[in-house]
Order: C-alpha cells, then sequence, then structure tokens
C-alpha cells in the first residue's frame, strides 16, 4: 500500500473551509470554558515579564531580579510581552507594578487566559496551511476519515498543547504556530518565508535550536543546491551562491534585530546567561521521561543496593531528591555525574544520523519531517534540563506523518499516549483530576479509533507488546491518583508517584525514538523519490 505524502499542491477544498473553522471555534471555546481553572507559576512568569518589560527601559531587562522568575526567553519574546503590556493595562494597570508579586485580579486572570486564546489564531492558521499539505491518495467519502480532517483534529485538539497552555497556561501554541507554518511554507516550496518563520521563531524561544540542524540540511539540500543527478545523488554544479546569501541575509538581519541593541549596550553576555542557565540541573521540576530519567533511576536503585549491602555510608550520601520539585544541582551517588557538555555531547551523536539520512537518503518533505522529529526527540532524550512539556516538540510535527504511513502512525500512538500521560503531574490539583481524564481519554481514543479506520486495510498499528504497554498506563494512574494517597507511603515518599510516572513514560518515549529511528535507518528509498 503506498503511504500518503506531503505535498506542496492545497487539497483543502473551499467546502473544506466549514469544518475547519468549525473544529477551530468548537476548540476555542473549549479555551473558554478552562479560563477559571487552575494556573501554575507560569502565570505568574509571564506576569513578572508584562511588568518588567512595560516599567524598564531596554537595557534593564535582563538585570530585573525583583521576582524569582527573571526574564529569561529570547528578545523577541520579551518584545512580545511588551506588546501585550500595552493592552494590559486597560484591564488591570496593577498587573503591570513590578513589586506585586503574585497579583491575581480577575481581569488579570481574564487578560491572560484570552492573550494566550487570542494569539492562538495563529496556531490555527498554521494548521490550516500544514492540511493543505497533506495529498491523501484515496479519497474517503466520509469527512471524518479524511487524513486533512484527521490531522486538524490531531494538532488542533491535541491534549498535551490544551492542558500546557490553558490550563498550566503557557504560550506555545502561537510559538508552535510559527513552526507548523514554517514547515508547511517548506512543503509548500517557499523556502524563503520558511527560513524567515523558522528564524524568528529562535528569537522567541530558543529550545526551538534543537531542531535547527534538521531545517539547515534541508534547505542546504533542496534549496542552496538546485538539482539531482538521475539517480538521487547531489549534482555539486547546482549549487547555487544567491541561495545561499539570501538565506545568510535572513539569518543575519533577524539576529541583528532581535540581539543588536544588546550588542550595542554590551549586554549580550548577560542574556546568553539568562537564555542557558546551566546551574539549574540535569533535571526539572520532576523527571522528564527521556533517558535521563532512567539513569536516575538507575542511579537511586544502586544506592539502595549498596546501602543495604554496606557498600556507601549513609551520612556521605546527598538529602537532595530530584523528584521533590526544586531546580537545583544534584549530585548522583553511584553512577558518574552528569555535565552540561556531556548532554550536549550525547545529544549531538543522537542526532547525527538523522543529519546524515536528510542528506544522503532525501524524501523531500517527508523526509524533512522524520528529520525534524528526530531532532526533538533526540534533545528530549539527552538535552540539559529538559522540561517534560518539550515532548510537543517532537509530537505535533508527528502529527503530520501519522497520517501518511501506518508505520508512523503506531509510533505517533505510542509517543503521543506516554508522553501526555507524563503530562498529568503538572495538573496537581483535585479539580483537574476529572479534567485531564475526560480530555486524555477523548483525544486517545479519537487518535487510536480515526488513524485504524484511516489505516484499516494495512496491518495493526500496534503489536500486542506495545498494546500491553500502553494499557498498563490506566492501573499506574490509579495506584498515583487514589491508592498511593491513601498509604503511609505519601507521608515519607512523596516523590513516588512522580517516579514512577517519569520512569514508566521514559519507557515508551525511549521506544518510540528507536522505532523511528529503524524505520528511517532502514527504509529503502525508489529512484522517483531520489530523484524528487
Amino acid at each position: 500500500m503506498r503511504a500518503r505524502s506531503v505535498s506542496a499542491r492545497p487539497v483543502m477544498a473551499a467546502g473544506g473551509r466549514s469544518w475547519f473553522r468549525a473544529l477551530a471555534l468548537g476548540v476555542s471555546f473549549l479555551k473558554c470554558l478552562l479560563i477559571p481553572a487552575y494556573y501554575s507559576t507560569d502565570f505568574e512568569v509571564h506576569r513578572n515579564w508584562l511588568a518588567i518589560t512595560h516599567n524598564l527601559p531596554l537595557s534593564q531587562w535582563y538585570y530585573e531580579a525583583t521576582s524569582e522568575w527573571t526574564l529569561d526567553y529570547p528578545p523577541f519574546f520579551a518584545w512580545f510581552e511588551c506588546a501585550l503590556s500595552h493592552v494590559a493595562k486597560y484591564f488591570d494597570p496593577k498587573m503591570l507594578v513590578i513589586e506585586n508579586l503574585n497579583y491575581t485580579s480577575r481581569a488579570t486572570i481574564l487578560f491572560q487566559r484570552f492573550s494566550v486564546i487570542f494569539t492562538d489564531i495563529l496556531f490555527i492558521y498554521a494548521v490550516r496551511e500544514c492540511c493543505r499539505c497533506v495529498n491523501g491518495k484515496r479519497a474517503a467519502k466520509d469527512i471524518l476519515e479524511k487524513p486533512t480532517f484527521i490531522l486538524a483534529v490531531l494538532l488542533l485538539w491535541n491534549f498535551g498543547l490544551l492542558i500546557v497552555d490553558h490550563i498550566h497556561f503557557q504560550y506555545n501554541g502561537f510559538l508552535f504556530g510559527l513552526m507548523l507554518l514554517s514547515v508547511a511554507r517548506l512543503c509548500q516550496k517557499r523556502y524563503l518565508e520558511g527560513a524567515l518563520l523558522f528564524a524568528v521563531l529562535l528569537h522567541f524561544k530558543h529550545i526551538y535550536m534543537y531542531v535547527a540542524p534538521a531545517y539547515g540540511i534541508y534547505l542546504l539540500r533542496s534549496y542552496c543546491f538546485t538539482a539531482n543527478n538521475a539517480d538521487g545523488s547531489l549534482k555539486w554544479r547546482s549549487f547555487s551562491l544567491l541561495h545561499v546569501t539570501l538565506l545568510g541575509l535572513i539569518v543575519c538581519l533577524v539576529s541583528a534585530l532581535s540581539l543588536g541593541p544588546f550588542v550595542v549596550l554590551g549586554q549580550l553576555p548577560q542574556v546568553i546567561s539568562r537564555l542557558f542557565p546551566f546551574k539549574r540541573g540535569l533535571c526539572h521540576a520532576y523527571w522528564a521521561p527521556n533517558f535521563w530519567a532512567l539513569y536516575n533511576a538507575m542511579d537511586k536503585a544502586l544506592t539502595i543496593f549498596a546501602l543495604k549491602c554496606n557498600f556507601l555510608d549513609p551520612a556521605k550520601i546527598p538529602k537532595a531528591s530530584m523528584t521533590g520539585g526544586l531546580v537545583q544541582e544534584f549530585q548522583h551517588t553511584v553512577l558518574p555525574s552528569v555535565t552540561p557538555l556531556a548532554t550536549l555531547i550525547c545529544t549531538f551523536i543522537a542526532i547525527l544520523p538523522s543529519v546524515f539520512c536528510l542528506w544522503f537518503k532525501p524524501q523531500g518533505p517527508r523526509g524533512f519531517l522524520q528529520c525534524l522529529v528526530l531532532c526533538a526527540l533526540s534533545s528530549f532524550m539527552f538535552g540539559w534540563h529538559v522540561h517534560e512539556k518539550a515532548i510537543l516538540l517532537a509530537i505535533l510535527p508527528l502529527s503530520l506523518l501519522s497520517v501518511q504511513r501506518a508505520k508512523d502512525a503506531g509510533i505517533y500512538l505510542i509517543l503521543t499516549t506516554t508522553g501526555h500521560f507524563s503530562l498529568f503531574p503538572l495538573l496537581f490539583t483535585s479539580p483537574e483530576l476529572p479534567i485531564k481524564i475526560l480530555l486524555m481519554l477523548l483525544f486517545t481514543v479519537y487518535s487510536f479509533s480515526s488513524l485504524k479506520s484511516l489505516f484499516r486495510r494495512e496491518r495493526p498499528l500496534l503489536n500486542w507488546l506495545e498494546t500491553i504497554y500502553l494499557v498498563q498506563l490506566v492501573p499506574l494512574e490509579i495506584f498515583c491518583e487514589i491508592i498511593f494517597p491513601l498509604t503511609p507511603w505519601k507521608r515519607h515518599f512523596p516523590f513516588v508517584p512522580l517516579l514512577l510516572t517519569s520512569v514508566y513514560c521514559a519507557l515508551g518515549v525511549t521506544y518510540a525514538w528507536l522505532k523511528l529511528y529503524v524505520s528511517v535507518l532502514t527504509e529503502r528509498i525508489s529512484v522517483r523519490q531520489k530523484a524528487e
């Protein structure tokens, strides 16, 4: 069965706009219903950034430290906060007072929540452009079975993005909108637009630099070299100095616009120190489900074993726990402690094969998306101080691949289910428990049913072992949310639910990463694909 492809041709007919508009309005209404929900400390983080950028001159933005939540995003995001602050003053001027720490009036809550919903318009537009790039070879009679419809639901109604932005509180939808729009432009062969959008994105949030190798190699291979040989190998004489110059100009101009003022002020080192705070430690507040979660768990297991065998002195073991919710430096007890340089080397090695595949086994936009997802997953697996929310950087672009090929759909289901489940501890308050379970169930059931229907003529998307692994998430959630709080362990070992969730989900994320890598490395490319 031939896989669907990512195409530059728009395939959303005019009649399709009505269902897309309904999906967008429906999810926007849901976001409005979530306004009264719990919000995290990120709410105060962004309120403080509004106050800083509104009241202080540019020269003090990256020095202000009245609050512990100092400005640590790139300059474009700071200007974004500054623009929002000029609207915020009409809602409640007190939210813009720097000294008003943890200020949360009703007007402040409404403004912050609606600012996220409003800026999601860019995300909605980007999803529409991505849907226009999906070329479904087999036409479905039912609109619900069309690849474009399924992709729109998987992106617009993504469970992780909903809870992270509209309950926990952040502006990821706006940023992912920039990324997906840049992906769509590259798929449409509008290379300069795609490069510009991604360059701007990097200066909004620097975490996207992890997928920069995919963009760089793809633009070099597809835009700077303008032709291939008949067998798909690169035609070196087709190198275009003009195209390289244009890409260089885009990068330099965007960087100058963002960082130039701080270079003039002599503050670039201060900005860099805020953007890359290596003293925060290897892991975030709780372990993201990656390789280091497994590494840390192994260290703790070996520590317990060594204590029982009297191989270690209990008095010399650090009391700090990385699952206690603290952001701090941490020294491993038995295994070697990990440095930022070690994580950088591991990440580079993990990304390298995907980049080589993109160069030597070009598959057009689909190959670019595969490389992008692998870069995102590799950085999530081995990066320094990885946030659990960063799994969305791999899940969202993988959605585009999931509606094209059954093998990618299976990987998507594993990664999405485990990745979304790992976000559950973000919402730890009782009123949000039924909300997160219901939204997770709805999205997961739809993902499985829609993709199974889309590829019903092909082999099952998951094997029996993968199915058993995912089903075990149900008893894990029951234990963490219902059984464990009733046990005496809760007082002495409060970190156990976080530990179990992170480690169990890390197994699924690692498996999905390896399975996608094996798929990409072993895939055979037809002569026609190489030529394209």
